[in-house]
């Protein structure tokens, strides 16, 4: 999780300068907050998170302690292949997280059927990704979500319309789960080489193939 700082200083013969950051990491956070404690100076320092939540240094420090504990820095790969002839969509997840300081990645996959065509699949196998979220206990976190349906997260972000129907349908669902789970999106749109473990799970369970690993990296 990013954080920035809003802190106002207060020296000897000067007036109250009030100063802020741009945003950081949580560790590169805590050299700045120790740096600065050094010079005396300090009236009122508040930390802020990406989610817009204010702390003060003692409960950064204790919510550091509580994150580490948990699911952090969320990333996900998504993609969804489809299968016309049989109308059956493979989908793909791809979840890296942080937990006590040790990097984790989730690989799951899954087959649905009824699907009409590779762009409902794109949307479904987005859904299937937050549902992993969820059964991660993962909340009120921001999240990266990385693919290569540029569609799909265009009009995530709100800056593509959406026509279809059964595809408004899925971005209700989508949206509704996000709004749920109080995740801030971060949409990045990668190609299809970066995307290539999804593609593969993908893939597989078009296959038959069923997939979950979860393990240290």
């Amino acid at each position: 999780m990013k954080v920035k700082m809003r802190w106002i200083y207060k020296g000897k013969k000067t007036e109250e300068v009030a100063f802020g950051s741009a945003w950081t990491t949580q560790e590169s956070m805590e050299v700045l907050l120790a740096d600065i404690e050094k010079t005396g100076r300090v009236k009122e320092l508040v930390i802020i998170d990406e989610m817009g939540n204010e702390w003060t240094q003692k409960e950064f420090s204790k919510l550091k302690e509580q994150i580490e504990q948990e699911p952090h820095d969320i990333v996900v790969y998504f993609d969804g292949g489809f299968d016309r002839h049989t109308a059956t969509a493979g989908l793909g997840a791809v979840i890296y997280y942080k937990k006590d300081s040790v990097q984790y990645r989730l690989r799951v996959n899954q087959q649905i059927e009824e699907m009409e065509t590779n762009n409902e699949a794109e949307y479904a196998a987005l859904h299937f990704a937050l549902m992993q979220l969820e059964e991660m206990g993962i909340h009120h976190l921001p999240c990266t979500f990385k693919g290569d349906a540029q569609g799909v997260l265009k009009q995530l972000e709100g800056l593509w319309p959406c026509y279809e129907e059964n595809l408004n349908a899925w971005l209700d669902r989508i949206e509704g789960k996000m709004g749920e789970l109080g995740i801030q999106p971060n949409c990045e749109i990668i190609g299809r080489n970066e995307n290539k473990e999804a593609d593969r799970l993908a893939t597989q369970a078009l296959n038959g193939v069923e997939i979950y690993s979860e393990k240290g990296i």
